[in-house]
């Protein structure tokens, strides 16, 4: 029988049991958050339909889409957490609450080109809020709410939630007598990346003269704080009514904030934030860690008009937001901002003598009634290979079990940091383990 190497395929993220805990705890608490705000879960399938997925046609996506077929159906496996919410909205309408607060977390899948910090098997943390018909500009306000308690949580302090709002900046440059602002919206989009002379250039390119290139960078290089933003785009009397409404927004939405009374220096107007995918309309948001700003955005979204017109004729407009754990979690690696220790997830591990395994099962059993986190060794081994294995586990105690314990009832219990041992009966083990 030939040996095949094993090795994971380009693109996937493959964790030890250590790093696994790390992440796993950084998802818990990413949970709790969207939770705690009142989100409710749903966990839509790996797989779906073709011609649901790609609904809209063409582009990017398709080329990125993982496709096979089954017999007679045309399968694919979902590259975003945002196309399954809408079909699940329109398949279950009749049983959803409107309006509709959903959060998931699970793995997204894009056959893009395998590179650092790029995955083609990734974790995409979201919530969002589904209207029907209409969703109050209230809703936008939470979302930057929710992300700052979640970093916070996450052990960050110096972060930034940009915020923006795609009506200002089209209506801006309707007032500059630019017709279709999709090409200048994308260009805006990456000054942060290939700065405000490449913007210009793109700009220039799109269609508009340097004049107006000029009056674009100048526009959103606008700065101070966020209410004197606010009052230096009122100043500029612009009458456009698409710029009008979105200032009103995003008035609203700071205002609201604000009245959710978290910290001003984590949240800013950012006229720069624009935003790349078409779909988006109104708000948008971008977070950014102070310290690390070539890991680039940790966590966007913001509100589109309509969720779900490829699958209904409803109107179901919508905020969002979204973490991509994955690469979050590779890129606070990479830069050491976190880092995986050998932890246990147990407190107590019984060592049996050879003849007393069996007892050693009945008091393991006795304390996990009691939500003890607790183990036995199994194996025939040495003394030193056993205390060895619960070193390497890294298990805070250790309890010997043999014929004496056994009969009186009375357990030695070891400290594996310090070498420090005290004997106690089985009530005071669950005093001082059970959780």
């Amino acid at each position: 029988m030939s040996i095949v190497k094993p090795s994971t395929l380009p693109g996937f993220m493959e964790l030890l049991p250590k790093e696994q805990i790390l992440f796993n705890e950084m998802k818990d608490i990413i949970r709790k958050n969207f939770e705690r705000a009142g989100f409710l879960p749903i966990d839509t399938p790996v797989i779906e339909k073709s011609e649901v997925l790609l609904a809209k046609g063409g582009g990017e996506t398709e080329k990125q889409i993982y496709r096979f077929t089954k017999g007679d159906t045309d399968m694919s496996l979902r590259f975003d957490l945002t196309v399954p919410l809408a079909r699940y909205t329109v398949e279950h309408f009749s049983d959803l609450s409107f309006p509709f607060k959903r959060y998931a977390i699970g793995k997204v899948y894009r056959g893009e080109k395998a590179q650092k910090g790029r995955f083609r098997e990734f974790y995409q943390c979201d919530i969002d809020t589904i209207g029907n018909g209409e969703l109050s500009i209230a809703n936008d306000a939470e979302f930057p709410v929710v992300i700052y308690h979640t970093f916070k949580d996450l052990g960050f302090d110096s972060f930034i939630i940009h915020i923006n709002n795609r009506r200002i900046l089209k209506g801006f440059f309707s007032s500059l007598n630019i017709e279709d602002s999709t090409d200048v919206l994308r260009a805006v989009d990456k000054i942060d990346k290939i700065g405000p002379c490449a913007v210009k250039e793109e700009i220039v390119t799109s269609g508009a003269n340097p004049d107006v290139a000029d009056k674009i960078l100048k526009f959103i290089k606008i700065d101070g704080t966020n209410e004197e933003i606010l009052k230096a785009l009122e100043d500029l009397k612009i009458e456009d009514e698409i710029f009008k409404r979105g200032l009103d927004e995003l008035s609203k939405v700071i205002s609201y904030i604000k009245a959710y009374n978290i910290d001003e220096k984590n949240y800013k107007i950012d006229l720069k934030i624009a935003r790349g995918l078409d779909y988006y309309t109104g708000t948008v948001y971008e977070t950014t860690l102070n310290d690390y700003p070539k890991i680039g955005s940790v966590c966007s979204g913001g509100r589109y008009d309509n969720l779900a017109s490829y699958y209904t004729e409803k109107s179901l407009p919508g905020v969002g937001i979204s973490i991509g754990l994955s690469r979050l979690f590779y890129q606070l690696s990479q830069a050491k901002i976190i880092s995986a220790e050998d932890k246990s997830l147990i407190d107590l591990l019984i060592i049996p003598m050879d003849e007393y395994l069996e007892e050693g099962i009945k008091l393991l059993a006795k304390l996990r009634e009691k939500n003890v986190r607790a183990s036995v060794y199994t194996e025939d081994a040495k003394f030193g290979k056993k205390f060895k294995y619960a070193d390497q586990l890294k298990v805070p105690y250790v309890l010997v079990l043999g014929e004496n314990e056994v009969k009186t009832e009375k357990y030695s219990i070891k400290n594996m940091e310090t070498g420090d041992q005290e004997e106690v009966n089985l009530e005071k083990i669950i005093e001082k383990f059970a959780r």
